[in-house]
């Protein structure tokens, strides 16, 4: 989870990266690993126009596309649902503990569905790095492999905010599904790049 809502898109670069080492929180874990995803797309998108149309999948830029244009606002969301995750969490009403515990339940709920969505399209982005990386042009061999790391960097970080926010709920669908969407991202980062595994 991250902090306050904004709109992240519109800042510069130094902006965004001055924003994301403030004593604020937001824009955090969440919405880094958005911005990440984005990116990453941006890198299939470009390295997928420089390629043998005939040879990759039809397509395949345009669903790049299509999911850098999902994961970038994702890093406002991240940053909206938790900022209602944390007005439940101070809400005080002694005389219904129930209802505000119901809040906090619902309010952690929802800020657990974007890091979801944001691990779901970098598993997305992660794939079709990996199809072009077996047909694309050799040449943006490196920026497809970059494209297919960030995805994954940015899978795991979004797959341990879920892990987090459903620590208390282990039994929630939603864990086991970020967990296997993880280690499949995973799997495509060392198969990429054989020193993303873990160390003997």
């Amino acid at each position: 989870m991250s902090g306050a809502p904004g709109d992240l898109l519109q800042l510069r670069v130094g902006e965004l990266l001055d924003s994301v080492a403030a004593r604020t929180p937001a824009p955090g874990g969440g919405a880094v690993a958005a911005v990440v995803t984005a990116l990453a797309a941006g890198l299939i998108a470009m390295a997928g126009r420089f390629a043998d149309p005939s040879k990759i999948p039809p397509g395949l830029v345009d669903r790049a596309e299509a999911l850098r244009a999902h994961a970038g606002p994702l890093a406002d969301a991240d940053a909206a649902t938790y900022g209602r995750y944390l007005e439940a969490t101070r809400r005080r009403d002694e005389s219904d503990p129930a209802s505000r515990a119901e809040a906090v339940s619902r309010a952690l709920s929802e800020a657990t569905d974007v890091p979801l969505s944001i691990l779901q399209t970098a598993a997305e982005v992660a794939d079709l790095g990996r199809q072009l990386l077996l047909d694309g042009n050799p040449r943006l061999h490196g920026d497809a492999a970059a494209g297919v790391l960030l995805a994954a960097a940015a899978a795991e970080a979004a797959a341990l905010l879920v892990a987090e926010n459903l620590a208390d709920s282990p039994a929630d669908p939603r864990a086991r599904r970020a967990a296997v969407l993880a280690a499949g991202t995973r799997a495509l980062a060392v198969a990429v790049h054989p020193g993303t595994g873990p160390r003997a």
